[in-house]
């Protein structure tokens, strides 16, 4: 059975005149319940992450400077949030989510956060709407309680994984690989176990072509026991922040992609749902949905 990390949280409104998409995260768990791709059962609610598991990733200065909103105005620039307790509350349990997501998917194959993927978060700053990065700390997690050895992350946002590829850089337990928009933020990206960058435009062809050459020689290579995908669909042609131009189809296929492959392969996959920014919060859903109609075709 997938389990999904469903944070009510995310009913609370943040601080007036926010343009940041909000309304997915509270209509695409509507969606699928209402199509039958998931049922009530199959959802939880985390509560705040303990501070040590969030300290074995990010700085204790720094964490603590975010708890009691000591921020400078150029660190706080940096968030792209007006910071509030609530953000703060929001984000630990996120981190949250996906570290009970791991112990999910260990036993049943996969797990999904319904938010999460802030992987601009880097060990002692936060950075574009990114405070804490959680598949950093589930990673982290995993490894110092020896449910994992060997990490693969495959981030597939539109925007290089820069705090993700920061934060293991020095971490041979951890593989770092991402796709992104070569022109695309982070404009002076970090250094991943693996970049691939993207010209502006790229379609569905040339993007699966791609990845589905290079992700079957990482996971035979490497050999992980443990995947982190963060799936953002800032990839789609319609998408505000993206520049790429794939299609609802071409991102599925992606999906099924990473899904099935990890799945013949029995590693278990936690999976957090990154950006996803088109004008129209519809197709957003839509696309997000095409994730979780993937595994539960793999996994149910």
């Amino acid at each position: 059975m997938i389990h999904i990390a469903h944070h009510a949280i995310y009913a609370h409104p943040l601080p007036k005149g926010h343009r940041f998409p909000m309304a997915k995260y509270e209509l695409l768990p509507k969606q699928l319940l209402l199509e039958g791709t998931c049922h009530k059962e199959q959802f939880f609610a985390p509560k705040r992450i303990a501070d040590v598991h969030i300290t074995q990733t990010h700085c204790a200065d720094y964490y603590e400077r975010l708890k009691s909103l000591s921020f400078s105005k150029k660190e706080a620039r940096r968030i792209g949030f007006p910071l509030s307790a609530e953000l703060i509350e929001r984000e630990c349990i996120i981190a949250q989510g996906t570290l009970e997501s791991c112990t999910f998917a260990l036993k049943n194959g996969i797990a999904f956060n319904i938010a999460g993927g802030t992987h601009h978060a880097f060990y002692d700053r936060a950075e574009a709407f990114c405070l804490l990065n959680d598949q950093a700390i589930a990673a982290n997690y995993l490894l110092q309680n020896n449910f994992a050895h060997k990490i693969l992350i495959v981030d597939l946002d539109v925007h290089q994984g820069n705090g993700t590829a920061a934060l293991f850089q020095h971490n041979h337990a951890v593989y770092t690989f991402s796709v992104h928009g070569k022109a695309n933020y982070p404009f002076q990206k970090e250094k991943s176990d693996l970049d691939i960058a993207l010209a502006d435009n790229t379609q569905d062809t040339e993007y699966l072509s791609i990845l589905e050459e290079t992700l079957h020689k990482l996971l035979n290579d490497f050999q992980p026991d443990f995947v982190f995908y963060l799936s953002g669909v800032d990839v789609l042609k319609e998408d505000k922040l993206g520049r790429l131009s794939m299609s609802l189809k071409g991102a599925k296929k992606r999906d099924e992609m990473v899904l099935s492959a990890c799945y013949d392969r029995n590693i278990p996959v936690q999976c957090s749902m990154g950006g996803g920014y088109a004008p129209d919060v519809n197709i957003i859903v839509e696309a997000h949905a095409n994730t979780y109609r993937v595994a539960a075709s793999i996994y149910d």
